[in-house]
């Protein structure tokens, strides 16, 4: 863990890319949320420790799935949220579909924009970067 020039403290991981990336993102993302609890004091409820690893999950398994190479997983807290950004040598754009509960698969989007505050997918030089933001408290204490 280090601390971005701004002093908010964040996670970074290179993923190779290959079969135990995506457990190993899910591990790390608990684990910067526990740090958080425990080093910085950060409330992090249980539910939002479970959010992020199920986002960090969608998000990397679809790096995996439609980007070849490593990918760069960036854990960061802002004020009440924690920022997920996941970085793929992929430019292409995913676009969210349409529920549709008779699809099987696909809906990993889906998901991701469901329990977070915000999801967007920025093209960048080198492939794409997608950033997701989770409140770190539950709604109702």
């Amino acid at each position: 863990m280090t601390l971005h020039d701004d002093h908010r403290p964040h996670a970074v991981a290179a993923l190779d890319g290959q079969s135990p990336c995506i457990a190993e993102a899910r591990r790390l993302a608990a684990g910067f949320l526990s740090r958080m609890r425990t080093e910085y004091r950060t409330p992090v409820s249980q539910r939002a420790v479970e959010l992020t690893q199920l986002v960090v999950s969608e998000l990397v398994t679809n790096a995996r799935k439609y980007a070849s190479g490593p990918i760069l997983l960036d854990l960061r807290i802002d004020d009440d949220l924690v920022e997920v950004q996941v970085w793929d040598s992929d430019p292409a754009l995913p676009v969210v579909r349409d529920a549709d509960a008779s699809r099987v698969g696909q809906h990993g989007l889906e998901i991701v924009k469901a329990v977070c505050q915000s999801v967007e997918a920025v093209r960048e030089s080198v492939g794409k970067r997608m950033t997701a933001r989770l409140v770190l408290t539950d709604p109702h204490g």
